[in-house]
């Protein structure tokens, strides 16, 4: 008998414990949690703590209350001045009404992939208006809002709320990078070869006024030096004068010596002249008169 009521009584704590653990649950601070029965929602429990459901015909579906991060893969947009750009994104959202995000998404994988296609249509149309230089810009975060502020009106229809939707990276693609920067090198060798072209010009010019300045030196120079030497040749011919009025025949003596050793300097210098010329007037007589016999001997002899 006492077997019995001893089986009976542990064959009632195990159904109780059993009921027990099929309606009884327990929400952490960190989930929200939705009751479903026969898979219609029933209640919605925000507040953690132990909570209770009738068993076996009621089942409960825990979401996240914290923020949760979504990173769509890159992808190319095309912004108001033609430029393609490769835009990368992170999205951050909150569930605030898990039995709207049951009904309509359901799941996390699910709001992630309506997610995507929200942020790529606002990403679309937004950048679409702006300029590469504006994105590159401080107007930058005033786009970044435009984009969360769509993104987010759109996510109240799922039961969440986009806090923040960021663009970490806008880079060109690939081959528009390797073409802007061939670009940017050939107007960079346009530039030099300008900036070259205006320095020989400007190094041809003060080749040009140098070679102006010279010329025009040179021939002062020359100027001056021909009107000295004029004057000088003048005062040398005065002073030739003068010495020449003083004694004339002193003056005649010294030419005549000077022109006989100039003319008789060399070895085999030949002279066909009669014997009565000028030139051998001081061989005759040191006075130079012709037919007149001077004291002495004659200068001419040797």
């Amino acid at each position: 008998m006492n077997r019995r009521i001893l089986l009976i009584v542990a064959v009632l704590l195990v159904v109780g414990g059993i009921f027990a653990m099929s309606s009884l649950f327990i929400v952490d601070q960190t989930e929200q949690a939705l009751v479903l029965q026969f898979g219609q929602p029933r209640r919605v429990i925000g507040k953690p703590g132990l909570e209770i459901k009738r068993p076996f015909i009621e089942n409960v579906i825990y979401y996240e209350n914290r923020l949760l991060d979504f990173e769509p893969p890159p992808e190319e947009v095309i912004v108001s001045d033609q430029k393609r750009l490769v835009v990368d994104t992170y999205t951050r959202y909150r569930i605030t009404d898990p039995l709207l995000f049951y009904q309509t998404v359901s799941t996390e994988a699910a709001v992630r992939a309506r997610l995507n296609a929200m942020v790529s249509g606002s990403l679309r149309r937004v950048l679409g208006n702006v300029t590469l230089s504006a994105l590159l810009s401080h107007q930058r975060a005033t786009i970044m809002h435009q984009i969360r502020d769509e993104v987010s009106e759109q996510g109240k229809s799922f039961g969440i709320d986009v806090v923040d939707v960021r663009i970490r990276r806008a880079d060109l693609p690939e081959e528009n990078s390797q073409a802007i920067f061939a670009r940017m090198k050939s107007e960079r060798e346009q530039q030099a070869a300008q900036y070259r072209g205006e320095g020989a010009e400007a190094a041809q010019t003060v080749r040009a006024n140098a070679e102006r300045e010279r010329t025009v030196i040179l021939a002062e120079a020359q100027r001056d030096a021909q009107r000295v030497r004029g004057e000088g040749d003048a005062q040398s011919i005065k002073t030739y004068a003068d010495a020449f009025g003083q004694d004339k025949d002193f003056f005649a003596f010294y030419r005549s010596m000077q022109a006989y050793r100039d003319a008789l300097n060399g070895r085999t210098t030949s002279f066909v002249l009669t014997p009565d010329t000028g030139f051998f007037r001081f061989f005759e007589n040191l006075d130079g008169a012709a037919g007149k016999s001077a004291p002495g001997p004659t200068a001419g002899a040797k």
